[in-house]
């Protein structure tokens, strides 16, 4: 006859529950999907790539900052037209092979929007357009001051 264990079989169930959530606990988990790790969204149209589109403003109806940056093919210098169906937004982007064009470090008259049609914390439907007429449409997010980063962003009467 075989000698019974003296740890009761629930105590052992428990201890390789335990066992097997600690070890769950040590894998990490990794993705080859890409995603927007930030406030703005990204995209793609053509052999463009846009990284942290957003747009940060006051209020609706006042000035607006497109933020973001584009990526260009490295074989060849390409366009990319940034525009909202109503005509409100109108941006064209000029991006050298391989280059990226950061929103915010270039000239901010490039992405300043006159008047943003929708309130923050909604969204904005721009059409992206590369230089061989290819389109995408996105819904990009509209922020305010709210957040620290994007306080000195949003355009004020001093900075139009």
């Amino acid at each position: 006859m075989i000698p019974q264990p003296s740890v009761p079989r629930p105590v052992v169930a428990l201890g390789a529950l335990g066992l097997a959530l600690s070890l769950s606990a040590c894998t990490t988990i990794t993705t080859d999907a890409p995603y927007a790790a930030s406030d703005g969204i990204r995209a793609s149209v053509g052999d463009v790539e846009v990284l942290n589109l957003m747009v940060v403003t006051s209020e609706e109806g006042a000035a607006g900052q497109l933020l973001g940056a584009a990526t260009g093919a490295r074989s060849a210098a390409t366009t990319l037209d940034i525009s909202t169906p109503d005509g409100a937004v109108g941006i064209p982007l000029s991006i050298e092979a391989g280059e990226t064009v950061n929103f915010a470090l270039e000239d901010a008259s490039l992405t300043r929007i006159e008047s943003v049609p929708v309130p923050p914390g909604a969204n904005l439907e721009v059409t992206l357009t590369d230089g061989e007429g290819r389109t995408s449409v996105v819904q990009v997010p509209v922020l305010d001051g709210t957040l620290p980063e994007y306080t000195d962003l949003v355009p004020t009467d001093d900075t139009l």
